[in-house]
């Protein structure tokens, strides 16, 4: 499947170079013009046909039976529960979308880029070169090469779970993106997870801060999580991994330091890692907390954030507003949600020792939901 990935791609990107340099030709001068002349008008008639023939037959397939067709590509960072949710809920939403004459059409265009930039930038000028009318980019890292690969070109990007859009440089504000790009964020509520913390045990007094520096999405968040530190006089350390090898060091060295609590935000590598070293974490006692439901899913204590299976609805949503009712992204502001739902690990509760009906009385008052899950892989799996 990775060999014939890799050829497509390749072929995408071939063609997308011819069309690119028909695209870009210049007015030749007069000598060139008398060389070539006959060359050129029979390419030009072959190019006019061409376009004459392509145009009558994307008229034909959007018009037959009255039905409006949208290609809609899905390009996901990697495989990890909470982007596995989101794109998810957003193919379904297309589905439930694809009614009264309109049909969204997202088969043979679902690409997960598994953390590769370089195949996350091979996979975006595929989508491009696949003429689809929309992508959706699940990830900051995705959104990011997307934004990249789609410059210039008139191709509505709409993205899904980016922490903080405006300072991963995908749009200029919130409300008021400015370009032909915009989406739903999981902006992470820092303090509000501290807070848990402390309820569940207020004698914390050394936190361990666990997340990945490759990830733009991790640098508010941490920033964040130090100021509150601060300010509460509680002593904290910082411990970073790029891979799972990594991460599960900086794990061992947390647990060697003595650590009360671990923090992440919402950070796809720690999240990848969590199922390879949350036992440890069990095993010494130290409860983790996490900036996503995914996290408590694969066995940290509590995952914090946002409802994902909402967020990415929403961000289908937010594609057919769009290419349906003909929105304007650059003024199509992003959508965020409310920080409010706590999702505990009854196994993981138990194994580090904390009652889990006084840990619910604790967090009641500082949670919009709290939800009970148990280790697993997937959602729903044994959920």
């Amino acid at each position: 499947m990775k060999k014939r990935l890799m050829a497509v791609s390749m072929a995408a990107v071939l063609l997308g170079a011819s069309l690119a340099a028909c695209g870009s030709s210049k007015t030749p001068d007069a000598s060139t013009q008398a060389e070539s002349k006959a060359e050129t008008k029979a390419e030009g008639n072959a190019a006019t046909e061409a376009a004459s023939e392509a145009a009558e037959t994307t008229a034909a397939s959007q018009d037959a039976g009255g039905e409006k067709t949208f290609k809609v590509g899905i390009l996901k960072f990697m495989d990890h529960p909470s982007l596995n949710q989101i794109e998810n809920n957003v193919l379904e939403e297309l589905d439930a979308l694809s009614v009264n004459g309109v049909k969204y059409n997202y088969q043979n265009y679902v690409l997960n880029g598994q953390g590769d930039a370089t195949v996350l930038n091979q996979m975006a000028a595929q989508l491009i070169s696949d003429g689809v009318d929309a992508v959706i980019p699940i990830a900051t890292p995705a959104a990011q090469i997307m934004q990249s690969q789609a410059e210039g070109k008139d191709l509505p990007i709409v993205f899904s779970a980016v922490s903080d859009p405006v300072s991963a440089k995908l749009v200029s504000s919130m409300d008021a993106p400015g370009a032909n790009i915009t989406g739903t964020s999981d902006f992470l509520n820092t303090n509000a997870i501290m807070d848990l913390m402390l309820a569940a045990n207020p004698d914390t007094d050394y936190v361990g801060l666990l997340y990945s520096k490759s990830e733009d999405s991790s640098e508010v968040p941490i920033a964040d999580a130090k100021k509150y530190l601060d300010e509460k006089g509680i002593k904290y350390i910082e411990k970073t991994g790029t891979t799972t090898d990594e991460v599960n060091q900086a794990v061992d060295a947390l647990i060697a330091e003595g650590v009360d609590a671990i923090f992440t935000p919402t950070d796809n590598t720690i999240q990848k890692a969590e199922l390879a070293f949350y036992e440890k974490l069990q095993d010494a006692k130290i409860p983790h907390y996490a900036g996503a439901d995914s996290f408590a899913l694969n066995g940290a204590f509590v995952g914090y954030g946002v409802d994902y299976a909402n967020l990415g609805k929403a961000t289908a949503d937010m594609v057919d507003q769009i290419l349906n009712q003909g929105k304007d992204p650059a003024t199509l502001g992003v959508e965020t949600f409310d920080n409010g739902i706590a999702t505990i690990n009854t196994d993981t509760c138990e194994a580090i020792g904390y009652n889990l009906d006084d840990v619910k009385t604790a967090f009641k008052p500082l949670c919009t939901k709290i939800v009970e899950t148990k280790t697993t892989q997937e959602f729903g799996d044994n959920k």
